[in-house]
This record gives structure tokens, sequence and C-alpha cells, in this order.
């Protein structure tokens, strides 16, 4: 069957939610609306402690304000992004591998993202068909705590190790951002940048455009 999977835009410029952050749930739907209209292009749904039946209504809001406008991406149970009918799954670092395939021929098959702290890991999630990766945590964050900086070198060495898209997330801001590109990043995630900013919309915007031009100057200089 020819894969049908979705692509990821490039530059990416994901968003990753935190219903807390943002002061609720229908707050963050707003949130992930405004930040769609200011730049965002996918978004991953990751709320780690709840339920797949608490799960799934948030997902289907957040498809009715993605649909269209922004890739959807559910970190969380497979079942919850087909029934959501979510563009693809993000598998956590510790997940086991596993191929998200469409219900039928006609659906096509859900894009695959993996986290990953290594270049060892990145090599065995491309291994196991993983779409893109999500990369990090790059520079120190708060939604990480304990876990240590690994810096522009990490996105360095494991986009000169796998052919699949890599996004630069932790830490990631305006001011810094570029150089998560220029590192050969396709792209970056964010939490805090956007949701903790007071217009999601404009933090978004501000990121995109930092990224729309950086990127440019990669594709010049690139042979």
């Amino acid at each position: 069957m020819t894969d049908t999977a979705p692509k990821l835009p490039t530059p990416t410029l994901m968003l990753v939610t935190d219903r807390r952050l943002a002061g609720g749930e229908d707050a963050l739907v707003r949130a992930v609306s405004d930040a769609v209209e200011g730049g965002v292009n996918a978004v991953q749904l990751r709320e780690k402690d709840m339920s797949p039946a608490e799960l799934l209504p948030l997902a289907c809001r957040l498809r009715e304000v993605t649909v269209g406008r922004a890739l959807l991406l559910v970190n969380g149970p497979l079942e919850v992004a087909l029934e959501a009918g979510a563009d693809g799954v993000h598998l956590p670092a510790d997940s086991p591998a596993f191929v998200a395939q469409g219900p039928s021929p006609e659906s096509g098959r859900l894009l695959v993202g993996r986290s990953v702290h290594s270049v060892q890991a990145a090599r065995r999630a491309e291994s196991e068909g993983a779409d893109y990766l999500v990369a990090g945590p790059v520079f120190e964050t708060s939604s990480h705590r304990g876990s240590a900086a690994a810096g522009i070198v990490l996105i360095e060495q494991i986009t000169g190790a796998v052919s699949i898209p890599v996004i630069g997330i932790g830490g990631i801001t305006c001011a810094n951002a570029s150089n998560v590109v220029r590192a050969g990043a396709s792209g970056i995630a964010v939490i805090s940048a956007i949701l903790a900013a007071p217009d999601c919309e404009n933090a978004a915007r501000e990121l995109r455009e930092v990224l729309k031009k950086v990127w440019s100057g990669v594709q010049q200089v690139t042979p």
C-alpha cells in the first residue's frame, strides 16, 4: 500500500500542550486556536495524567480547532488518536515501538513521532519506522526538571545520524530558536514560550517569524 502518512510541514513550529499552564482545558483549547492562528503548524496533545476516557474529548476539541490548519499529534493511546481523527501519534522515549496504521486503506497511515535523548535512541527510532523525532532537552526547561540540558550539540549529532526530520525541544525561545535550526533541526517544539505568554497568538507569530527568517537562510546555503 502506498504510504499516505501526513508529512511534517517545514519548518515545524510545534506546540506541546499543558492544560495546567494554560489555565484549564477551555483555556488550552483557546490558546491552541490562537497559537495556530499565529503560525503553529503542529500540535502535540501531551497530558500524561489523563486517562484515555478523559483525553479523547480534549483530543476531539483540539481536532476541531486544528483541522485544516495544523497537524494534531496525540501523545497517548493509538485508539484516542484514531477516534479523534488525529494526524499522528507521538511516542515517549520509553514507549515500545509500533507502527500506527489507520483503520482502513482509505484513511492512510498515521504519522509516527518519538521523543529521543541520544544518537543511539534516534537511530533506533528511525529503524523502527518513526517519521520524525523530537530531540532534547536542548536548553534548561522547567517541564523536564532533573534532565540535564544537552545543548545544540545533541541536535547536530542526531541530525547527522538520521535522515528523518528532527525537532528540537527544551527551553527554546525566540532568542535561541535560530541556533537550533542552524544545528540541523527541521523546526522547534515549545510549551511555555507560547502557553505562558500573555498573548499566545502573538507569541506564536514571533516564533514563526524567527523560524521563517532562519529557515530561508539555511535553505540558501544548503547544497
